[in-house]
């Protein structure tokens, strides 16, 4: 066993010298050689890398969780603060639906009732809508909740002015067809006429509510400002949700310009119905169904007095007679003698009967009022212009009525001209224009008359006086649908206002009932139709226009405007025949023409109550279609949104009307002025 261990021998060294050996220095320490690893997995512990892998796992992983708590966490803080308010909407809407009922039920108790419990929900929902408000800062989403809080503070506003409103009208609420429990409210057994006594004698009382409802207004529409339909989709699960919503902004703009106006309104009115004192009215019948400028061709004219808001026929003639004793001294416009022609061909100057030939009606009363003075017409205090529609209006409501020696008058559509019955027998009483010719050698003779001209000149007069008398004996159980017919009839530019006094005349134009061309900042539309000899065609012929609005990136607007008249009707040699038609388009001053086509004969563009007119005319044939293109560009550029005014032509009913901006489309009838916002 020995034999396997080396012996040692001190005097001689175990080790042999190899190179890189550790080496003895002079001093006698032992120099250790550097050791180079080859293979660079020695010293390394496989088993402590697998657990540097694991944390780093368990790193991202907790990073994960936390995250994901992190959003677990904001989903359902954000899930039940939602379906707090979603809670709360529901009870909102609840009340909303039993304001409606009661609006319905024509309670005023009951409305004054759930008025008061919608304000409370209203608040109610405020405070739990507030918990999500700051969510406004989240991309996109956050519009809506910033338009929900401009929304919920509207709708408060506008209950408190609901409030109001119910508190000034509840002395008139049978009037407008509301039940009360007010001391004030009529008795059953009143006529319209006293009632309209009772509204003369406390509209005085109405002029504070108006101070308050004017703030209100304001308050509002600061509100709404700050919401842009163009924010939000077109549908929604296949329901309309722009259109509607701009609809809603629309009418309320329309709405808020009356109230804002109405006070200066109110406090004319006393004025305007005899209660400081008699007044005196020339009142006009413009026929629509021969259009014309300011509604339609002066057929017939009457003088009435007003005192306590009682109305008072004094005469009523054919303007004919009028223009008998009139001389003419105005020049008329050139197209008269091309189109209108008869007596305009020898002496183009201006007869009475069509000088309400400026689209503005103030300006064309003006003129005639003064002229009139020459043909007897003196101590005016104002004029109303009235048109057939009013007729049909009312006669819808107090129903067919008697005329002593003419007969009976209703609205039933007749197969005859297919149209209502009382407009047929107008048409049929003035079935020929033309002059009374007088004898020079004897006074008070007539040489020549128009077939029933006798009769034109007197049925005007016995059928206003029958449909003003019946109208006022209604019991009171109508009024609210007289009130409707009349204001319907009043808003639709059916019946024209102009004023001698300045201060009346201003505030009836800035209440919108004057017929006036108005000023606006944004673009403006205008289209007026003058008919000019083409007997009652208007009867039947329909008007579609369409607007395609071209915004530029540097704000520049291009607009092409399509204007298509129809007559489906055939000709009859009475009503319908080729109606020559001259067409005056009003838009903003200075804008510059590209093209007009359609029109057998344009004009140059002129400037005309500052605005600049595109004017043409061209013939429309029964069972035919006349289109007009009209292309130009506007005077000025548009920046965040492109506003739009449209003003009716009154007389006209309601054309079709269709306006695209980029890729908006807005269709409907025009009724009345309209103002537009498009975002861009």
């Amino acid at each position: 066993m020995d034999e396997g261990i080396p012996k040692i021998n001190p005097e001689k060294p175990y080790f042999t010298k190899v190179e890189n050996s550790s080496e003895i220095n002079e001093s006698g320490s032992v120099l250790i050689p550097q050791i180079k690893l080859k293979d660079t997995n020695i010293g390394r512990n496989p088993v402590r890398k697998r657990m540097n892998i694991t944390k780093k796992k368990r790193k991202v992983i907790y990073f994960g969780l936390t995250v994901l708590l992190i959003f677990a966490g904001i989903f359902l803080i954000v899930g039940g603060l939602t379906y707090n308010v979603y809670r709360q909407g529901l009870k909102l809407v609840s009340s909303t639906d039993k304001l409606k009922v009661a609006a319905k039920s024509q309670d005023l108790e009951l409305v004054k009732k759930e008025l008061t419990n919608t304000k409370v929900e209203v608040n109610n929902f405020k405070t739990t809508f507030r918990s999500i408000s700051w969510m406004k800062i989240v991309p996109y989403f956050g519009k809506f909740i910033d338009d929900g809080s401009h929304v919920l503070n509207a709708t408060l506003e506008g209950l408190d002015a609901g409030e109001v409103v119910i508190a000034a009208v509840e002395p008139y609420a049978d009037i407008i067809g509301f039940k009360s429990g007010s001391e004030q409210a009529a008795s059953g057994d009143e006529t319209t006429q006293d009632r309209i006594d009772f509204v003369v004698k406390t509209i005085p009382n109405l002029i504070p509510a108006a101070d308050t409802l004017t703030k209100s207004v304001e308050s509002i529409e600061k509100e709404l400002s700050y919401i842009d339909p163009q924010d939000y989709p077109e549908k929604v699960k296949g329901k309309e949700v722009r259109s509607k919503l701009v609809s809603v902004l629309e009418l309320f703009q329309s709405g808020s310009t009356m109230v804002k106006n109405s006070k200066p309104f109110l406090e004319a009115v006393p004025g305007l119905i005899g209660t400081q004192g008699e007044r005196t009215y020339l009142i006009l019948f413009q026929n629509d169904k021969e259009l014309r400028p300011t509604g339609g061709f002066i057929t017939a004219y009457s003088i009435a007095t007003v005192k306590e808001g009682k109305f008072n026929p004094v005469l009523s003639s054919d303007i004919y007679n009028l223009d008998n004793k009139y001389k003419p001294s105005i020049a008329a416009p050139d197209v008269f003698p091309v189109l209108l022609k008869g007596i305009y061909i020898t002496n183009n100057k201006f007869r009475l009967r069509d000088m309400n030939w400026n689209p503005d009606f103030e300006e064309s009363m003006k003129t005639f009022l003064e002229e009139s003075k020459k043909a007897g017409i003196g101590n005016i205090d104002g004029i109303i212009a009235v048109d057939t529609q009013l007729l049909v209006n009312l006669l819808d409501v107090i129903g067919p009525i008697g005329v002593p020696g003419y007969g009976n008058f209703s609205t039933q559509i007749v197969p005859e001209c297919k149209c209502p019955q009382v407009i047929y027998e107008l048409e049929s009483f003035a079935d020929q224009e033309g002059a009374i010719v007088w004898s020079e050698n004897e006074p008070g003779k007539i040489v020549f008359a128009p077939p029933n001209y006798d009769n034109r000149k007197k049925i005007i007069g016995p059928l206003m006086n029958s449909i003003l008398a019946n109208t006022l004996g209604q019991p009171k159980e109508k009024l609210p649908k007289l009130a409707e017919a009349a204001l319907k009839s009043v808003m639709e530019k059916h019946v024209l206002l102009y004023m001698v006094s300045e201060s009346e005349q201003n505030a009836i134009s800035d209440f919108g009932i004057g017929g006036s061309v108005v000023a606006f900042s944004g673009d403006y539309l205008y289209i007026n139709d003058a008919n000019l000899g083409g007997r009652k065609s208007n009867l039947y012929v329909t008007q579609e226009v369409e607007q395609d609005i071209k915004i530029s990136r540097d704000g520049s607007v291009e607009k092409t405007l399509t204007l298509t008249y129809k007559n489906p009707e055939k000709h009859d040699c009475w009503l319908n025949s080729v109606m020559p038609n001259h067409v005056r388009i009003y838009v903003p001053k200075g804008s510059q023409l590209i093209k007009f086509d359609g029109a057998e004969k344009t004009e140059e563009l002129y400037e005309e109550l500052d605005k600049t007119v595109i004017s043409g005319s061209f013939n429309l044939r029964p069972e035919g279609v006349a289109k007009l293109t009209v292309k130009y560009k506007l005077p000025f550029k548009v920046k965040d949104d492109y506003k739009l005014l449209i003003q009716k032509q009154p007389g006209k009913d309601k054309p079709r009307y269709s306006i695209k901006v980029g890729r908006v489309m807005e269709e409907f009838s025009l009724a009345t002025d309209r103002e537009f916002k498009f975002g861009i």
